[in-house]
């Protein structure tokens, strides 16, 4: 049996100093595009759960960049298609959010069982692909986070 997921999680922006966003396409929803998520797995730190989460869902090695804890959380009601991942009656998650910056663009090998494509895409314009508000908003801040990284 598989363990239930822990309504703990990390959004992670992945971009670049020039403020392209990588956004990547769900597998399972055609046109649902979104930056690097995923549930903490066991005990690990939430910035750990983000390397993880970059590496599985990119191929790219955070320590190519620099990551980056926002101190910024959300809190959301999980969609009722993926409550039966979690522990019975668990109806929120918590979302940790992080940037990785890189200097470039690196190639990036999605998991094709989560997702079926990606892009790169100036912030503004990724921000609105996004079909998260938590995504969406955690975008828009990128000039000011961003500038912050410089």
């Amino acid at each position: 049996m598989i363990p239930a997921k822990q309504p703990l999680s990390v959004l992670v922006v992945i971009h670049t100093a020039a403020l392209d966003v990588l956004l990547l396409e769900r597998a399972a929803h055609p046109g649902f595009w979104q930056s690097v998520t995923g549930s903490r797995e066991d005990g690990e730190s939430m910035q750990d759960t983000a390397r993880r989460e970059v590496l599985e869902e990119t191929g790219i090695d955070s320590a190519s960049g620099k990551l980056v804890d926002w101190r910024l959380s959300n809190t959301y009601e999980i969609f009722s298609e993926w409550r039966h991942r979690y522990a019975a009656g668990v109806t929120h998650n918590i979302e940790h959010v992080f940037g990785l910056q890189l200097a470039q663009r690196p190639e990036v090998v999605t998991a094709p069982d989560e997702h079926r494509d990606s892009l790169w895409l100036p912030w503004q314009a990724a921000a609105q692909r996004c079909f998260s508000w938590s995504n969406r908003d955690a975008i828009l801040m990128l000039p000011k986070i961003g500038g912050l990284l410089l």
